[in-house]
C-alpha cells in the first residue's frame, strides 16, 4: 500500500506564511502592550484627565488586541501547514504540550483584553457643541 503525501493548498499556504510573520512578533507585541500598560498606570496615578486616560486605555486595547492576534497566529503555526485544511489533524496537534502552552497565553491575553474593555477604558464625556 503507498501512502500519498497530502498537500496543501496555495490558501493555506499564504495564511501559514502570515501567521508565521505575525508569530515572530509575538515578544515584541507583548513588550509593547506592557509599556502601554505601565503608561497608563503611570498616568492613573498622577491624575491625567479623562481624555488622556481615555486615550491611554484605548491605545492599551490596541496593544493587547495586536498581541491576541500574534498569540493565535503562533498557536496555529505550531498546529502547523496540514492544520488549515485537516480539521482532525489540527485536534490532535492542538493537545500537544507546547500547543497548549501558546493557547493558555493567547487565552489569557483574550481575558485580559476583555477585562480592559470592560472596565479600564476611561469614557470621555461628550461635548454638546460638536454633536
Amino acid at each position: 500500500m503507498v501512502l500519498r503525501a497530502r498537500r496543501v493548498g496555495t490558501e493555506a499556504r499564504a495564511r501559514y506564511a502570515e501567521d508565521t510573520e505575525r508569530a515572530e512578533r509575538l515578544p515584541e507585541l507583548l513588550e509593547a502592550a506592557r509599556k502601554a500598560e505601565e503608561e497608563l498606570v503611570r498616568a492613573r496615578r498622577d491624575g491625567a484627565d479623562a481624555a488622556e486616560l481615555n486615550r491611554l486605555g484605548v491605545a492599551y486595547d490596541a496593544a493587547l488586541t495586536e498581541a491576541v492576534r500574534a498569540a493565535y497566529a503562533r498557536q496555529r503555526v505550531l498546529a502547523g501547514l496540514r492544520g488549515y485544511e485537516d480539521r482532525i489533524y489540527r485536534r490532535r496537534r492542538l493537545a500537544r504540550p507546547e500547543v497548549k502552552e501558546v493557547t493558555e497565553c493567547a487565552e489569557r491575553l483574550l481575558t485580559l483584553r476583555e477585562q480592559h474593555r470592560l472596565h479600564g477604558i476611561e469614557r470621555v464625556p461628550r461635548d454638546p457643541v460638536a454633536a
